[in-house]
């Protein structure tokens, strides 16, 4: 017995009571093998009720590609519910992917040209949702003649479909170009709201266009004009304001003809101002009309009281309840830091107050901000408040909080004092979460400082016998005991209080960091360095005797040797350590007891102060000490005439033949710089290689990529790639990620980076190296994918890198 087939409802109810995915899908098998022998049998009055509940199954997730083929029969029927389910069918089941899409070419330009209002609005929702850039190119003059059709309906699909066919096909720009002036007098605002999204298309994709539509720009002034004065209508109005949709559309669109063009800009500064101050935000739908209008001032040359009105709408923003409201109001005013830096001081209060938002995006954003807005002026408070939320902030944000509060005391420190306290206050609060090199620049800081030294010794050992769990705080306070512990024990400093300390205190309390189970094996290196140095820092009796040489040497004491005991319990310390399972340390240990042992008079000169560290960028240094060596060789070295390098070439001559019979070598270049040339080539070492010149790979908004290249002696196969990231912006780039990709016929091996973030300003570049092997000397072609972070937005950039110098892979 043959089970009928189900109407669409039917098959809905019988799903929906299926209890089990086996039962619905048993049913759903049942009817798919119905309508594959209505397919079969040709039921053309039938065919859309079985498509029909065929594109249902599609949308459950199930295969239904064997209906594409009736979809094409649906499309060619004369019926309008044929139609109506095929082209439905077509966009469902039909893509750029299967080449069935292309046949449906024909009817689609016959609906166009000679169907009905309903038909050619399915024709043209099918062409605007699965056309492929084929059928664009053929059906474009159709589309461009429909732009003009005195129905409205027509008119809205077409535009829509029109600025698919731009987004496919850009070339395909001019044809449409005529049509959209006229279609900007245009009342209906459907139709309207697809023209200026056509227009925005256009003006993105082509200069020319762009050139074309500024001179529309008092037109699009005026239809936006209309839209903020008319009153309440109850067909566009939305939460009070005049189709919002459409005055978004528009001031995008103004922002993409004014940006750096004076004329257009000065044509909408009166109207820009005027919605600015006539939009209501008490709903979403003014304050989206509100932001758009900010984002546009802010591109275009406005004038500077409107820049400072945009600023000002963000601040209230950041007082509006609505999370959402004040996350873009934070963003838009860090883009906005660096250009009108004293206008968004203003809101400055208003900023750090959204640190203690709740919401984890709110506090990072406003974290951003608060760092941005530091400067000179206001280091003191900004940073009072930033360490305060550092001591409060979530374990993600730390590490941010940290890092900024210190390249901020960097950049803006007033005193060295407060610099150093600074420091000192974010490594005692989050010391595990500041940057790797925070270390080295406080040591460097306290090094210079000389007249700071007793101050900050004295505060670096409070803080360490309260806390060493902090690695970095432990790392600098042993580094700094064991260069000044002899003013720790003087007790004579002005600027805090008096702390008597004696020297057991001071060796128990390294001890304890060279025992304790949270030390790193750097932080043990660092407090068994400590030890060695105290060995020659401290005296017996905490007294000091006269120098007899104070005279010469301008030093009017020196330390007497430690006692006996505690020198001996020093050298066992170490000893202990000479078999310690890390090598360095164990190193370390073995070389300090060989200095016990054998060079005990040396010990005290060896162990002296660290010099005072200058600071500065190394990579800058470098370049110009080898530059200078250069003019200074260039200067210096004079060329030698003909006849004596004739004579040396003699002498070496006798060197390799037996005889007396020298052979001359052929006449050399008499160009300058020639003769050294083949002077050096005498000894037949193949030629040093041709540098390789640099290459620039990637700049956007002050962001610079530049790779350098070597080959190493000995190793023709083996090519290093250094990559330079510098940054010329006004803000910090920060979690960058450098990753590359190379053919398979070459291997490539990535060195970890010199860190992630690219200062300001031409600050200290991000330096990483790329090891990449060539056995076949195949062509060379590099793909890079880099991520970071820049004035509070994530960027990605991909792309590949096809004009290498030929000498990296030959």
């Amino acid at each position: 017995m043959v089970v009928p087939s189900l109407k669409l409802q039917d098959l809905i109810q019988e799903i929906r009571r299926a209890k089990t995915q086996a039962q619905e899908r048993e049913v759903i098998q049942k009817e798919c093998a119905h309508i594959r022998a209505t397919f079969r049998d040709g039921d053309p009055l039938h065919r859309h009720r079985q498509l029909t509940k065929l594109l249902f199954v599609h949308v459950l997730g199930y295969p239904a590609h064997f209906g594409q083929m009736e979809c094409l029969k649906l499309i060619a029927s004369p019926r309008f519910i044929d139609k109506r389910v095929g082209y439905l069918g077509a966009m469902l089941l039909l893509d750029e992917r299967h080449d069935a899409h292309l046949l449906i070419t024909n009817s689609i330009k016959n609906d166009l040209s000679q169907g009905t209002q309903p038909v050619q609005g399915l024709a043209l929702c099918t062409l605007s949702t699965m056309g492929s850039a084929e059928m664009c190119r053929d059906l474009a003059p159709e589309v461009e003649k429909l732009l003009l059709h005195p129905s409205p309906y027509v008119r809205k699909k077409a535009v829509l479909t029109a600025v698919h066919m731009i987004r496919k096909v850009p070339e395909l720009s001019s044809i449409f170009l005529p049509s959209c002036a006229q279609l900007l007098h245009e009342r209906h605002h459907g139709t309207l709201l697809g023209t200026v999204t056509l227009i925005t298309e256009l003006c993105e994709g082509s200069p020319a266009a762009l050139r074309h539509f500024q001179k529309v720009v008092p037109q699009l002034v005026q239809i936006l004009r209309t839209l903020v004065t008319t009153g309440y209508s109850t067909e566009h109005s939305i939460s009070g304001v005049s189709n919002p949709f459409l005055q978004v559309r528009i001031l995008r669109l103004l922002r993409i003809l004014g940006r750096n063009h004076e004329e257009s800009s000065e044509a909408m500064n009166d109207l820009l101002a005027q919605v600015a101050t006539n939009t209501d935000t008490s709903r979403n739908a003014g304050s989206a009309v509100l932001f758009e209008t900010v984002l546009t001032i802010m591109d275009i040359r406005s004038a500077a009281g409107l820049r400072v009105l945009a600023v000002n709408i963000l601040g209230r923003f950041l007082l509006n309840s609505d999370k959402n409201i004040r996350y873009v109001a934070l963003t838009s005013l860090l883009r906005l830091v660096q250009s009108d830096h004293s206008a968004v001081q203003r809101h400055r209060p208003t900023v750090v107050e959204c640190l203690w938002e709740t919401d984890a995006s709110l506090s990072r954003r406003a974290l951003e901000l608060s760092l941005a807005l530091v400067n000179g002026s206001n280091v003191r408070a900004m940073t009072q408040e930033l360490q305060a939320f550092l001591e409060s902030c979530s374990p993600d944000l730390r590490a941010d909080c940290a890092s900024g509060i210190l390249l901020a005391a960097e950049r803006f420190a007033p005193t060295k004092r407060w610099h150093i306290d600074t420091i000192l206050h974010v490594l005692t609060t989050a010391g595990t979460h500041v940057r790797d090199d925070a270390v080295a620049n406080l040591t460097q800081l306290i090094g210079g400082a000389q007249e700071l030294h007793a101050y900050s010794v004295r505060r670096l050992y409070s803080a360490l016998a309260e806390d060493i769990s902090q690695q970095p705080l432990v790392q600098v306070a042993a580094w700094c005991i064991g260069e000044y512990g002899d003013l720790l024990l003087e007790g004579n400093c002005e600027d805090i209080e008096p702390l008597q300390v004696e020297e057991e205190e001071v060796l128990a309390l390294l001890e304890k960091v060279l025992q304790s189970h949270m030390s790193l094996p750097a932080t043990r290196g660092y407090a068994l360095t400590a030890l060695m140095k105290l060995s020659t820092r401290f005296h017996g009796d905490n007294k000091a005797s006269p120098c007899p040489a104070s005279a010469r040497c301008g030093v009017g004491h020196m330390p007497l040797p430690l006692t006996a005991h505690r020198l001996s319990r020093i050298r066992q310390v170490v000893s202990i350590y000479g078999s310690c399972l890390d090598v360095e340390l164990q190193q370390r240990a073995v070389e300090y007891d060989t200095l016990f042992r054998k060079y005990d008079h040396m010990r005290a000169a060896i162990l002296e102060k660290m010099p005072l560290m200058e600071r500065g960028d190394y990579q800058v240094d470098e370049e110009a000490k080898q530059s200078k060596a250069a003019a200074q060789l260039s200067e210096a070295a004079p060329v030698p005439t003909e006849p004596q390098a004739s004579k040396l070439l003699d002498l070496l001559d006798l060197l390799d033949s037996p005889s007396g019979d020298a052979q001359h070598p052929p006449p050399l270049d008499p160009a300058p710089g020639g003769t050294l040339v083949h002077l050096l080539d005498l000894p037949c070492a193949p030629p040093a290689p041709a540098p390789i010149p640099d290459l620039k790979v990637f700049e956007r908004e002050g962001l610079q990529l530049n790779l350098s290249f070597t080959r190493p002696p000995g190793s023709p196969a083996l090519l290093l790639i250094t990559v330079t990231t510098t940054n010329f912006s006004e803000g910090d780039v920060t979690h960058f990620i450098c990753q590359a990709a190379v053919p398979k016929s070459f291997q490539l091996q990535l060195q970890a980076p010199s860190g992630d973030t690219a200062l300001a300003r031409g600050g200290l570049p991000i330096t990483q190296l790329f090891r990449i092997l060539s056995p076949n000397k195949a062509p060379l072609r590099l793909k890079l994918r880099l991520t970071y972070t820049h004035f509070g937005q994530s960027v990605q950039e991909i792309f590949e890198v096809n004009n290498l110098p030929v000498e990296t892979w030959q």
